[in-house]
């Protein structure tokens, strides 16, 4: 069983994924409560599907980028999980989550999430091999640097606000924008990426991991 926990931005999720099928999975917006809202849901998870943590072979955790402090609780419930039970632990940056659960097209995709004050962390991916795969560095934008860049058909998702996706829109010919199911990071994805990592045994050092942090990405330049 793989406990996912993802608390990269406001948009928070966990599952539980047996190998099989999702036993589990929620995803909520909190008002900066991760602290006291994360620890209790996942116990509830494991209660309502009768599971308890010695079940585990492994959690995964979404890396970032995202909010400093809500990154940190995630990565440190993980690593209790990690550390009590002798388990695996799988990071996975936060953005792969997101394409993962955009079908694979010929066209490129970006995929972006809250930065804060107005801004949005982008990442760049290509179709290669039927698999999204990132191009280029994380970058640190806006709308309207975002519309822009958008010079031939692409595919957006993410955390758009309803004034960000009318200016992604301004370049109607190239912007397609994904339907708002398919802007939210799932955790079962999550859950679903890291069981294929842990089969190729390609697992994370928790003493090493280190999240995303969004102070450290780029900005686009002007």
């Amino acid at each position: 069983m793989i406990l996912a926990i993802d608390s990269s931005t406001q948009w928070v999720g966990i599952a539980l994924f047996d190998g099989n099928m999702i036993q589990y999975e929620k995803t909520w917006k909190t008002s900066r409560r991760h602290t006291v809202e994360l620890s209790p849901a996942i116990a509830n998870a494991f209660e309502e599907c009768q599971l308890f943590p010695q079940d585990l072979n492994a959690v995964a955790i979404a890396l970032g980028p995202g909010s400093f402090t809500s990154l940190r609780i995630g990565l440190s419930i993980a690593k209790g999980f990690a550390l009590a039970q002798h388990i695996p632990i799988i990071a996975v940056p936060s953005l792969d989550i997101l394409a993962n659960g955009i079908p694979v097209a010929d066209k490129p995709l970006i995929c972006t999430l809250r930065a804060g004050r107005g801004r949005l962390a982008a990442q760049v991916y290509q179709n290669e091999n039927n698999c999204w795969i990132s191009k280029g560095e994380l970058m640190v934008t806006n709308a309207d640097e975002l519309e822009s860049m958008i010079t031939k058909p692409t595919i957006i998702c993410g955390e758009l606000t309803t004034d960000e996706r009318q200016t992604v829109s301004r370049r109607w010919r190239n912007a397609h924008i994904v339907d708002p199911p398919l802007n939210i990071r799932r955790p079962s994805i999550l859950a679903f990426m890291a069981s294929k990592k842990l089969e190729a045994g390609t697992t994370s050092n928790s003493a090493t991991i280190s999240p995303i942090y969004l102070r450290t990405v780029k900005n686009v330049d002007h």
